[in-house]
């Protein structure tokens, strides 16, 4: 009688060998689990210093997967372009232009002509709390200081974190946890530098305008884990064309509502409107690269790209560089990949877009024009 095991359907499941290593098994492999489908981490080993070492390296490049690097990448271009956002208000601001719906309308303006052509579903709540976080957000730099605006707008990324729990039920590794406060620690030395440097500026309500940011960060966080659930599911032109439509409704029912006088007494030359497109330029960059980033990582990894908002205001703002900026850049950097240290991009929601209706892929119509013929 052969003494051989007969492989039952568990044991060979058991024997699938994982998909070859993304990095090499001497480094040690990304593996994808068998029974979850999940790619986990190589395990740092602890038994000996070369072996500690080697493992470690392999940890520190299965987080550099091309989703991640993609990721962070795009996340330090939406970073930028919030720069530019936040230098072309600032200089609207100086050149007395204070009517912040009405800025944000060219935006949404410019995502409806692009791409609502594509789109027939309603976002409009998801419009409505964009518009109104943006409002909220350039009226609470009117009222309170820099060191509250840059404080307060943090409050974006526990919102994000729930909300991400709430809508795709995403489970946080502590690694996970331990990225955002290193990244917050990041923001704290560049609020340090810019009080050290006397960048701050007297608060003229500081109770409403801290109200105003928090609110706005509320709404910032609720929006962006939203928009994360809608285009992991529909098509990224789709979920951005319909906020730009709806978006474009409501920022011209309120400016015509709250700035139809400021808007008589606004400046308008040249200048102004070159400060305009350069403000609708990077906006629109950032909120066409804002949900492929959602796709590639998550929307609490784009939140924390933001963070590093404020060492891209050097380009423009003509500062002498305090030395903690030098350091908070990188600190933030090492917040980013210790988000995903143990987790993986694919472990944070699966993306499934579904083609609407009125969508038929070319081998199906080539096929219908064949029935008729």
């Amino acid at each position: 009688m052969n003494s051989s095991v007969i492989p039952t359907p568990t044991t060979m499941q058991q024997s699938v060998s994982p998909t070859p290593p993304e990095f090499g098994d001497e480094l040690g492999p990304t593996v994808l689990s068998v029974d979850t489908g999940e790619v986990s981490r190589p395990r740092v080993r602890f038994d000996s210093q070369s072996a500690f070492f080697v493992t470690l390296w392999g940890r520190f490049a299965s987080v550099w997967s091309k989703k991640f690097t993609l990721g962070l990448l795009g996340g330090q271009l939406v970073s930028l372009c919030v720069t530019c956002t936040d230098v072309t208000t600032t200089e609207l601001f100086n050149r007395g232009w204070r009517l912040p719906t009405t800025q944000t309308l060219f935006l949404y303006f410019s995502l409806f002509i692009v791409y609502t052509p594509y789109t027939i579903y309603k976002y409009f709540i998801l419009a409505a709390c964009d518009v109104e976080g943006n409002f909220l957000v350039v009226k609470a730099y009117q009222y309170t200081d820099l060191l509250s605006c840059m404080l307060l707008n943090s409050w974006a990324i526990p919102t994000c974190l729930f909300f991400s729990w709430l809508f795709m039920r995403v489970r946080y590794a502590w690694t996970q946890l331990a990225g955002v406060l290193i990244c917050v620690g990041g923001l704290g030395m560049l609020v340090a530098s810019d009080q050290l440097t006397d960048k701050d500026w007297r608060a003229s309500n500081k109770v409403k305008g801290d109200l105003f940011m928090l609110a706005g960060a509320t709404l910032y966080g609720f929006t962006n884990a939203a928009e994360e659930f809608l285009v992991r599911q529909s098509p990224l032109y789709e979920v951005v064309g319909q906020l730009g439509m709806w978006g474009t409704l409501i920022s011209g029912v309120q400016a015509a509502s709250l700035e139809h006088k400021g808007m008589r007494d606004a400046t308008w030359n040249g200048q102004i409107a070159g400060f305009l497109l350069a403000y609708t330029t990077a906006m629109f960059g950032f909120y066409t690269a804002a949900p492929m980033i959602y796709r590639l990582t998550s929307s609490v990894f784009y939140n924390l790209n933001l963070l590093s908002a404020n060492f891209f205001g050097l380009l423009f703002e003509g500062y002498r560089p305090f030395w903690l900026y030098f350091v908070a850049f990188p600190v933030i950097v090492v917040g980013l990949i210790c988000y995903f240290w143990s987790a993986t991009p694919e472990s944070q929601g699966t993306v499934d877009p579904r083609l609407p209706s009125y969508i038929h892929p070319r081998n199906d119509k080539q096929a219908s024009r064949g029935d008729q013929a």
